[in-house]
């Protein structure tokens, strides 16, 4: 299956619910001004949100061609419009020359975040790079074994303690290790904490203060595992995680186990921040890079662009 397929394929529950609205809003007919308003709801009930719904609408109504709009035509034009949104937050994840480059992950429990390790774990090995996974989880004994399975997948080596283990000191173990055996990539898994758990957001601070006793410049990029499934809820649980974790960057998964894909606009708006991928399925080919335009296209249904 090439990527685009994966991509509509787990988009398809989302673009299947706004699409089906579309229909039902069109008819057959030609989109008028008297069914904008009807649009904005569809558009609301999709999870765009009321503003970006509003900002959508508003551009479609300044539109010239605006009485020639039918279904295709109104498709390919809210694809254009929610492209535009989030081409700002359209980015590149790059891994530098820095030995290691740490990665510091971050979410609530549930969100992914462990399957995300591993299957960025094998695209940079894909990419020729070594890396180390730190199982900083001690929270949870379950959570360092599921590390460890993915390293195991992956063969990859796992820096992991017993369970409640001081989960900075682990990190700053990982850290020495992986500076020690010149790993390209260290990748250090957290604790999957609510955002309402202050304990466990000070312990996310403390690591990140260790390891700069290592590396002044770690961690290179700490990311935010957003869970789809959650629809705008995640702006709340993101707000939360920006300071402790200083944010640089989301990945939103399970875009393919809900109709909500379209929050993810309202949350990169919210946000301001680069998302680098998003998970449409369980393979590790389901981690794709995001794609403001091909996302945008999945969602309302269409096909991928010629070219």
């Amino acid at each position: 299956m090439s990527l685009w397929s994966r991509l509509k394929s787990g988009l398809s529950r989302s673009s299947e619910a706004l699409g089906n609205s579309l229909s039902g809003l069109m008819g057959g007919k030609k989109l008028s001004a008297e069914t904008l308003g009807e649009l904005e709801d569809a558009l609301i009930m999709a999870d765009l949100g009321v503003a970006t719904a509003a900002i959508i609408t508003d551009n479609l109504r300044a539109r010239r061609d605006l009485a020639e709009l039918d279904d295709g035509a109104l498709r390919a034009a809210l694809a254009g419009e929610i492209a535009a949104l989030l081409e700002p937050v359209e980015s590149t994840f790059s891994v530098s020359s820095h030995q290691p480059h740490v990665i510091l992950l971050a979410g609530v429990n549930g969100a992914g975040k462990t399957t995300t390790i591993g299957k960025l774990a094998k695209k940079f090995q894909a990419e020729g790079k070594t890396v180390m996974l730190a199982a900083c989880d001690t929270f949870r004994a379950a959570a360092s074994e599921q590390l460890q399975v993915w390293g195991a997948r992956a063969n990859v080596p796992v820096i992991a303690g017993a369970a409640g283990a001081d989960a900075a000191g682990l990190a700053f173990q990982a850290l020495e290790q992986a500076q020690a055996d010149k790993v390209d990539v260290l990748m250090i898994d957290t604790a999957g904490r609510l955002q309402s758990n202050d304990n466990l957001m000070a312990e996310l601070s403390k690591i990140i203060r260790v390891a700069k006793k290592l590396d002044a410049s770690a961690p290179h990029e700490s990311l935010l595992i957003l869970d789809a499934t959650t629809g705008q809820n995640a702006i709340a649980q993101a707000e939360a995680f920006l300071g402790a974790a200083q944010t640089t960057g989301l990945i939103m998964t399970k875009l393919d186990g809900t109709a909500r894909g379209g929050g993810l606009v309202p949350i990169a708006q919210k946000l301001a921040l680069p998302i680098y991928f998003i998970g449409v399925g369980e393979q590790a080919d389901d981690l794709q890079v995001f794609s403001a335009n091909g996302f945008a296209r999945a969602l309302v249904g269409l096909e991928e662009e010629a070219g």
